[in-house]
């Protein structure tokens, strides 16, 4: 196998692991608590784990931005820059972790407010919410931890964390739920001990393997004013792309319900299959996160070429792969998702938006990884701004000719615009010549 590919593969694979082990957590709370002979315990966990998902999605820039910024400086040798990175990461994400804390009540009653949610599961949800908050700093930290890790071209430290967090969690709500009877509770308490636990084994791995390291660890580099102002920029530009991306996603999801409670679980059940690319996809683009910051870092613009072409053949032969498995057994693994024949029967007039889904995303997850290794949010933010108008001026021009097929192509358009347009604009990366 050619380095390069090898290099790729060794980053993409533990992340591919990583990424899949991410909905086992939420999972094994739904599955416990489905066993608890009551239905209201089930909304209650999926309410609460839907809030979280939300908050924490929105601080992802914590774990970008800190993982180009490493990459780069690790490609540099520039040893101090990568211990100030990562101390940086870490400080703004105890004190956002803080302000979350401090700010719950509101918080809460803000999110309940938009959720229309029985009084019972209401009640049930806000126990879980008021533990699992206590997590924040255990679940932001983890972002700086994972960011730098991976821009030290390390995936497997972030693979090894995933897997014991699910598996302290699997343990601890058993031990709460069913020994010491405390239903939802004991499924917060081993989410929230599953955090906490991820957190020291990062700290444990980064005191143990990177030692050396520790001697650069100067608080009072943390207010160098040119660093700090890079370091704000690129975690500002990612934190507004998120919040288009949010905007994109939550409206995907109001609107299909809006056509009634078949097409929404129609919606729902091929997302999944899009979920089940952008895991893969994911692990790609950390690769090229790494890899694109590290030979920007050290100025090899010949390696540079080398990834993104490599990243890119990768790219097009999973997309193709993934376009020819969902065409053959997409229809089987809907079966498998749910036995609502009404449901399935449905989703066959729609179909075929996910196949569409492979090749018009690829690129943009791609590119995605690469602008964040390079430093390129601005040009990420602004590819995403455009895609995002366009989703929604799309869906409006022909939702009433189009209905739930203006919604599907109004977000195939929005993946194959934002690739487009950051291929465009970002044609300087593509080719090494960005570098300085």
């Amino acid at each position: 196998m050619n380095p390069t590919s090898r290099r790729i593969l060794h980053i993409a694979v533990p992340s591919i692991v990583s990424n899949i082990t991410v909905p086992l957590l939420g999972l094994v709370d739904v599955t416990i608590v489905g066993h608890l002979g009551a239905a209201s315990y089930i909304g209650a966990i999926a309410i609460g784990g839907m809030l979280f998902n939300m908050i924490y999605w929105i601080f992802g820039f914590l774990r970008m931005g800190t993982g180009g910024l490493t990459a780069q400086a690790y490609g540099r040798h520039d040893l101090q820059e990568v211990s100030d990175v990562l101390l940086r990461s870490l400080t703004l994400s105890t004190a956002l972790a803080l302000g979350l804390i401090l700010l719950q009540y509101p918080i809460r009653l803000i999110a309940f407010a938009c959720i229309d949610a029985s009084p019972e599961i209401e009640a049930l949800a806000t126990r879980y919410f008021h533990i699992c908050i206590w997590g924040a700093p255990a679940t932001l930290g983890l972002y700086g931890f994972i960011g730098w890790f991976i821009g030290m071209q390390n995936s497997r430290f972030p693979m090894f964390i995933a897997l014991t967090q699910n598996i302290v969690n699997i343990a601890g709500s058993l031990f709460f739920v069913f020994v010491l009877k405390m239903k939802v509770e004991g499924v917060a308490l081993g989410t929230l001990i599953a955090q906490y636990a991820g957190l020291l084994m990062a700290a444990g791995l980064y005191l143990t393997y990177y030692k050396p390291l520790r001697k650069y660890l100067r608080f009072r580099n943390l207010l160098e004013r040119t660093a700090l102002r890079r370091f704000f920029q690129v975690n500002r530009d990612i934190f507004l792309r998120t919040l288009c991306l949010v905007a994109v996603t939550v409206f995907f999801t109001s609107r299909g319900a809006a056509y009634g409670d078949v097409i929404l679980a129609v919606n729902t059940l091929l997302m999944q299959l899009f979920t089940l690319f952008s895991y893969i996809m994911d692990g790609f683009a950390y690769a090229g996160e790494a890899l694109t910051g590290k030979n920007i870092g050290a100025r090899n613009t010949t390696e540079l070429r080398q990834t993104v072409r490599h990243l890119f053949g990768w790219g097009i032969g999973l997309s193709v792969a993934f376009t020819l498995l969902y065409a053959i057994g997409g229809k089987g693994f809907l079966g498998l998702l749910t036995n609502d024949t009404t449901v399935i029967e449905a989703s066959g007039a729609y179909f075929y938006w996910v196949l569409a889904i492979p090749l018009a995303g690829f690129t943009a997850f791609l590119l995605d990884g690469i602008c964040i290794g390079a430093t390129a949010t601005g040009l990420m933010l602004r590819s995403m701004a455009v895609a995002s108008v366009s989703f929604f001026a799309l869906y409006f021009e022909f939702e009433h000719t189009g209905g739930n097929h203006a919604l599907w192509l109004a977000f195939i358009v929005y993946l194959a615009l934002r690739g487009i347009l950051q291929a465009v604009w970002g044609r300087h990366l593509l080719t090494g010549t960005g570098i300085r």
